[in-house]
C-alpha cells in the first residue's frame, strides 16, 4: 500500500479534484490537470498529485485564489447554435458557447459536448460531480436527434441498427432510428442512442450512404429542447431537477440543492494563471509594430486580435 493510499485511509474526507468540481470550478479531469501543473495548494503548500483527500477544514487555493464556497447543485438547459464549438477556449480561435452565454450565470460546465455543426439541447451545470455521472455511459439517459441527411433509406435498413453496429473498428451500441419523411433529396429521421461517442450519428449514418446535413439534439434524457430559441437559456427549478435526476443520482453524484445561491452579476473576473498572462505579453510584444521615432504621428493599423474576422456570436436573450 502506497504512502497517500495510508494517508487517505487515515483522512476520511474526499479527493480534492472531486471537491473542486463539486465546487463548479472545473470538471474533475480539468482539476487534475490544475494540480499537475502546481496551480493549487492545500494550507499553503502547492500539490503535484491529486491522489489527497481534504475535508472542510482544508484551505484549498488555486493560482492563489481560495477556493469559493459550494454552490447549490443547478441545471440549465441551452440551446447550442451552429458554428460554437463546446470548449472554453479554442486553439483555432472559433467562437465558442461559453463566450456566448450570458454574464450573470455561473461557471458552468457542459454535460458531454456538441460538434461546432450540432445544435440544440446542451446540458450546462455548475456542479462537476453531476456532470460526471450523467456522462457516464452507464447512466445510459437517451440522446435524441432529429437528422436531416441527403440520400434514401427504408425503415428496414434503420431498424438493423437496434443490433449495434462496428465502424472502423469502433462499436456503437443499440441506435434507435426512424424514418419521418422525405424533403427533396434528403430525409429526415429520429435517432436515440445512448453512448454520444464522437460523431456517432454521422458516422454510423454514413454507412447506410446518407450524408447529414443538420444534426439537431432534442433531448437529453428527460430533459427536452422544447420550445427554447436558438442561443436561449433557461434553468431547470431545483425541486424539478431533483425529481427528474432521481434519488440514485442524486446521491451518486453528491448534488447539494441546500447549498445557498451565489449572485455573480457582481463577480470580479478572474485572474489569468501566470503562464497565460506570460504568452499574452510575449504576443502581444511581438506583434505590436514600433515606431522609429517618438515624434513619429504615423496612424499604425489596428491590429486584430482575432486572427480573422470577428466572430458573429448568438443574439442574446
Amino acid at each position: 500500500m502506497s504512502m497517500s493510499d495510508k494517508s487517505n485511509q487515515q483522512n476520511p474526507g474526499e479527493r480534492i479534484a472531486k471537491v473542486m468540481a463539486r465546487a463548479g470550478l472545473a470538471s474533475r479531469r480539468q482539476a487534475e490537470a490544475w494540480i499537475a501543473a502546481g496551480r493549487v495548494a492545500v494550507n499553503g503548500a502547492v500539490i503535484s498529485s491529486p491522489a489527497l483527500n481534504v475535508t472542510p477544514s482544508d484551505r484549498i487555493a488555486v493560482d492563489g485564489q481560495p477556493l469559493r464556497a459550494r454552490e447549490r447543485t443547478r441545471l440549465f438547459r441551452y440551446h447550442k447554435p451552429r458554428g460554437l464549438v463546446t470548449t472554453n477556449s479554442d486553439p483555432e480561435g472559433r467562437p465558442t458557447i461559453f463566450a456566448a452565454l450570458p454574464k450573470d450565470l455561473p461557471r458552468l460546465i457542459s454535460i458531454g459536448r456538441l460538434d461546432i455543426n450540432t445544435e440544440g439541447l446542451l446540458l450546462l451545470t455548475n456542479d462537476g460531480g453531476l456532470a460526471r455521472v450523467l456522462e457516464l455511459p452507464a447512466t445510459g439517459w437517451l440522446r435524441r436527434y432529429r437528422v436531416r441527411a441527403l440520400g434514401r433509406v427504408m425503415q428496414p435498413a434503420l431498424d438493423r441498427l437496434r443490433a449495434g453496429i462496428t465502424v472502423a473498428g469502433v462499436h456503437y451500441g443499440p441506435i434507435e432510428a426512424t424514418f419521418d419523411r422525405e424533403q427533396g433529396a434528403n430525409v429526415w429521421l429520429t435517432i436515440g442512442i445512448r453512448e454520444g461517442k464522437n460523431r456517432e450519428v454521422r458516422k454510423v449514418l454514413e454507412t447506410l450512404d446518407l450524408k447529414v446535413n443538420r444534426l439537431i439534439r432534442v433531448a437529453f434524457g428527460p430533459f427536452e429542447l422544447g420550445d427554447l430559441d436558438e442561443g436561449e437559456v433557461k434553468e431547470i427549478e431545483s425541486q424539478a431537477l431533483r425529481t427528474e435526476l432521481g434519488e440514485k443520482i442524486v446521491a451518486e453524484a453528491g448534488a447539494d440543492f441546500e447549498a445557498p445561491l451565489v449572485d455573480h452579476t457582481a463577480e470580479p473576473v478572474a485572474p489569468r494563471h501566470p503562464e497565460a498572462r506570460a504568452q499574452r505579453a510575449l504576443k502581444d510584444n511581438e506583434s505590436t509594430p514600433r515606431r522609429e521615432h517618438p515624434n513619429d504621428k504615423k496612424k499604425q493599423p489596428r491590429r486584430d486580435r482575432t486572427g480573422g474576422p470577428r466572430p458573429k456570436y448568438p443574439r442574446q436573450k
